[in-house]
């Protein structure tokens, strides 16, 4: 008999008991202070028709696709969420009616990336998510009350940990700038979302990647020609 491999799968982590009820624990920790702001939880599903992660463009090699079970040819193909966004705008969209707006909600759910496993970097994680959702717009004094959440969360996280934490800054990044500043260079449309999604990846991967990055864009050599 053949052995087999009983390890977890790289990237999906497995806690002992004592660190599952310490993430338990900060988790409860977020979540007061969500609701302390007064936003409501939703949840949902783990599993959304690929049409629908796939309307975020870029990702399509992060989803874990769930395939179509081979007996029913009428079934839709599926995947696992990638992040929590997407499954907002569906279930907003859907829901649209039974909401109040401006709608205040969190979601604390794990997501799954098909991404390659590094140290800090897990392909299943929570990720912790507060939006402030508005008819048509929203005042620009919400845009400030999230980040006076995110600095109360991470201080009651810190607070909970004793110190463990270690200090934090919020960095601030307004795309409306960026985008204002794009079009001033002829870049508009779907082209300022990519250059937008590899720009927000510099932190990880170093300004040189970033750059070379940014070379391979079609739209960005098209501008240098």
């Amino acid at each position: 008999m053949a052995k087999v491999n009983i390890a977890p799968v790289s990237g999906f982590p497995e806690w002992l008991p004592g660190a599952r009820m310490e993430e338990q624990r900060l988790i409860d920790v977020i979540r007061r202070q969500y609701e302390l702001y007064g936003f409501a939880p939703i949840e949902t599903p783990a599993v959304e028709r690929l049409e629908v992660l796939l309307s975020k463009g870029g990702m399509q090699r992060q989803i874990f696709s769930l395939g179509r079970p081979s007996d029913d040819e009428g079934a839709e193909t599926l995947g696992l969420h990638f992040d929590l966004t997407v499954p907002l705008a569906r279930y907003v969209a859907q829901r649209s009616n039974d909401l109040t707006f401006p709608f205040r909600r969190y979601q604390i759910q794990k997501v799954w990336r098909g991404e390659r496993a590094q140290r800090g970097r897990f392909r299943e994680f929570y990720q912790c998510d507060i939006d402030i959702i508005g008819r048509e717009s929203l005042d620009v004094i919400q845009d400030a009350e999230i980040v006076a959440v995110i600095n109360s969360t991470l201080q009651s996280v810190r607070d909970a940990t004793k110190g463990r934490l270690p200090d934090y800054k919020i960095h601030l990044n307004n795309r409306k700038i960026l985008s204002s500043l794009f079009s001033a260079f002829g870049i508009t449309g779907d082209a300022i979302g990519e250059i937008m999604r590899t720009i927000d990846k510099m932190q990880r991967d170093g300004k040189n990647a970033t750059e070379s990055s940014l070379l391979t864009l079609p739209i960005i050599l098209t501008q240098t020609l």
